[in-house]
């Protein structure tokens, strides 16, 4: 079946609404201005019921709380025909952390700020952080190394502060095994995501067998992602449906169905003051598009979409170490 062909099948698949957790989103970029409060609507209206927003710069913090404020705000109104007492149940929350990828702007200074802030706000997590080779000048060896010494610093800040972390790891899986192998941080016990898996069948069997949940978002929605269709099946062939999280990571990796143009624009590698300046409408992705990723894992694994919501949501709570009630 070809792209078109499996878009034009999922379009005319009608989807029922489960309650889900968008584990990964940069919700609070610039791209969504213009019509948040609409895209958190729509987002309610497709059972998104907890909202996970990710940080990469130090200097974007700031707008991070800021969004999360003003999406409570919005949120209270589902209240009105949801709850007598006027209370929210769409719920948005906060990771911190330095992205690999931008390497280069972060400084010491920015990992005393981000120890800091964890301290005084506790975010949900530590993320997204890890390495990434995706580049020749990321694989330059005083880069690298700088990606590995930030790494293991923000591991430290998740370890004495008893957090999960969100790994942003690409094209360099060998190299950050061995860095969680040999440190303090154990998965197991503090939880975490390996936020928008893309490695191979060992890469994910490993990765799950330190006790991370592998973060799948809309890049399985296209059947040309063979190699990351495999290492899924791989995985839950081994430790079943327990081990996967779902996330849009949006705006970026929208649902082939969700695309309206062959123009994808990524995040990475664009200005840091805006790093979706390119990105038009019509290609983001919204939270509202992650029961795509849920209908196609259903497909995928050949597991109802009823039971693997439920389990999706309790994966995401083991992974986030929290225990948000599953609505009924």
């Amino acid at each position: 079946m070809s792209v078109l062909e499996s878009s034009t099948k999922a379009k005319q698949v009608s989807t029922s609404m489960y309650p889900l957790i968008d584990t990964h989103t940069h919700f609070d970029a610039p791209v969504f201005d213009n019509d948040r409060e609409q895209q958190v609507q729509s987002a309610y209206r497709q059972g998104i019921r907890h909202l996970i927003l990710v940080g990469y710069l130090s200097q974007h913090f700031e707008r991070m709380y800021d969004t999360k404020q003003l999406i409570d705000k919005l949120s209270k109104h589902f209240g009105i025909d949801t709850d007598e007492n006027n209370e929210s149940d769409f719920y948005t929350h906060i990771a911190l952390g330095l992205h690999p990828f931008y390497i280069e702007q972060h400084t010491d200074a920015h990992l005393i700020e981000l120890a800091q802030m964890v301290a005084n706000s506790r975010p949900l997590a530590i993320g997204e952080i890890g390495l990434d080779t995706f580049t020749d000048a990321m694989k330059e060896p005083d880069v690298f190394d700088k990606q590995k010494r930030f790494f293991g610093a923000q591991l430290d800040i998740a370890v004495t502060h008893q957090l999960p972390v969100m790994l942003h790891i690409r094209k360099a899986h060998a190299e950050a095994l061995a860095i969680l192998k040999t440190h303090e941080y154990d998965a197991h016990t503090l939880g975490g995501i390996a936020h928008s898996f893309s490695g191979g069948e060992q890469e994910a069997k490993a990765f799950v067998k330190l006790g991370f949940k592998l973060g799948v978002t809309g890049q399985v929605t296209n059947p040309n992602a063979k190699k990351l269709r495999r290492a899924i099946q791989a995985a839950v062939d081994i430790y079943g449906i327990e081990c996967l999280v779902i996330e849009t990571d949006c705006p970026d990796m929208t649902p082939i169905m969700c695309q309206n143009s062959n123009s994808q624009h990524p995040a990475v590698g664009q200005s840091p003051d805006n790093e979706w300046e390119a990105v038009h409408t019509h290609d983001r992705n919204v939270p509202a598009n992650l029961p795509w990723v849920l209908w196609t894992l259903s497909e995928l694994l050949g597991v109802s979409q009823d039971k693997l919501a439920k389990q999706l949501w309790q994966n995401s709570c083991d992974a986030l170490k929290v225990n948000w009630a599953y609505p009924t």
